[in-house]
């Protein structure tokens, strides 16, 4: 394997027509260029997707009221209703497969009007009447100071939790909003916390943009009663959310007097369900990579093979002078693997390189704004020691169909070809 001068004699024969091994090499180069490149990207791709679903539950799902498409029991079609907090106690009671449930007050944002006021600084952004369990559903993560907790709830504390851009707007640059007062609609809340900027996919809401009080405080002081726009849920281990989904509908629709055939009036978005889409969206990608990236690489190893049936009809004389001097067929039939190992390995390893190379540059000038659907494309170690692997293999089955036949030629016959 190691015997130089065999390495020599290869390295001559590729030499002696540098155009048609160079052109020969490019398919199997295109290939694993191609190949590794897609590859990349779709993990790129997958990543940054990930990442912004990150923190998620995934057994969880979300609903709200929308109007009805049903007429039923008297009540029109069209008709507007809400949920309360009778609803949430029902389902608590009824649905033991909940983990956890939290209703929400997706509050107001009127347009126009500067309802967030700090001194001689204002704005308008979104009030929302939240549980301290929302982080267990939806990622939120905290810059400083703490979210709601359960004292907030049971004491109706005006108390608020601000985002990255409600502080940008109200505090001067290295100014602690913590602990400070804001105005709420006319009514004055302490901060007790800010949410980090990460993370940009949420269900109805803005975080950056939103003012979080407790959900009880919401009710009372803003007269909401014991209205509920809007909850999430997850599902205790080993419960389908779907069912359970299915489930809190059914006794909703009880519950309001709901047509069970109307399938509009109740909005839910299912993160499970979600998820999986994506998932089987990504298998689907990383197939169709694989196909387009293995098709190009087969197609040059086709070529290879072809090439190297003709150099085998070209050096026949040459094999049949080397079995007349004693040169076993192992001997024939390795040095014409070899050859075809070394032209494919040496052309994948330069698209292999050039692919890893592009993916690097790519996800260097996709930093910043753009990484947040594009996050650090390219392939692993293992990986690319498949694809090498890949190589050797595809490069000794290349030659493998011409060695065979340099060494069916009798040396007699190989001798007097002209």
């Amino acid at each position: 394997m190691f015997d130089l001068e065999l390495y020599k004699e290869i390295w001559q024969a590729i030499s002696k027509n540098k155009m048609r091994s160079t052109l020969t090499a490019f398919g199997v180069f295109w290939g694993i260029f191609m190949l590794v490149a897609l590859a990349g990207a779709g993990n790129g791709l997958e990543n940054g997707i990930n990442k912004q679903f990150e923190g998620f539950a995934t057994n969880a799902a979300f609903m709200w009221t929308e109007n009805t498409t049903v007429p039923y029991k008297g009540f029109k079609k069209g008709r507007n209703w809400n949920l309360d907090n009778d609803d949430m106690k029902a389902l608590r009671y009824h649905a033991p497969e909940i983990e956890y449930l939290v209703p929400r007050l997706q509050a107001w944002r009127q347009s126009g009007t500067n309802n967030i006021v700090h001194k001689d600084k204002y704005g308008s952004f979104q009030i929302q009447g939240d549980y301290p369990d929302l982080m267990k559903v939806e990622p939120i993560k905290m810059a400083k100071g703490r979210f709601l907790n359960e004292i907030d709830i049971q004491q109706a504390r005006k108390v608020c939790v601000i985002g990255s851009r409600v502080e940008e707007v109200l505090f001067g640059t290295g100014e602690n909003p913590v602990g400070q007062y804001i105005r709420v609609s006319g009514v004055y809340f302490q901060i007790v916390g800010v949410t980090s900027p990460e993370g940009n996919i949420q269900i109805g809401y803005d975080k950056k943009e939103s003012v979080h009080i407790p959900f009880s405080t919401a009710q009372n002081t803003f007269n909401y009663g014991d209205i509920v726009h809007f909850f999430s849920f997850t599902a205790k281990k080993n419960f389908d959310v779907s069912q359970l989904e299915s489930k809190i509908i059914d006794i909703l629709k009880k519950r309001n007097d709901i047509a069970p055939e109307d399938q509009g009036a109740i909005g839910h978005v299912n993160i499970e369900r979600q998820f999986k889409m994506m998932s089987y969206l990504f298998i689907g990608i990383r197939v169709l990579i694989y196909l387009v990236g293995l098709g190009t690489l087969l197609a040059g190893v086709i070529g290879i093979s072809n090439i190297m049936l003709v150099i085998v009809k070209e050096r026949t004389q040459e094999i049949g002078i080397k079995r007349a001097l004693g040169a076993t067929p192992f001997n024939i039939i390795r040095q014409i693997i070899m050859e075809s190992v070394l032209l494919t390995l040496t052309a994948g390893y330069a698209g292999l390189m050039l692919g890893i190379g592009l993916n690097e540059l790519l996800g260097i000038a996709l930093q910043g704004d753009a990484s947040e659907i594009f996050l650090n494309p390219g392939i692993n170690l293992k990986s690319g020691l498949n694809a090498l692997l890949i190589l050797v293999i595809a490069g000794a089955f290349a030659g493998l169909l011409p060695a065979q036949r340099a060494v069916r030629v009798k040396p007699i016959d190989a001798i007097r070809e002209e």
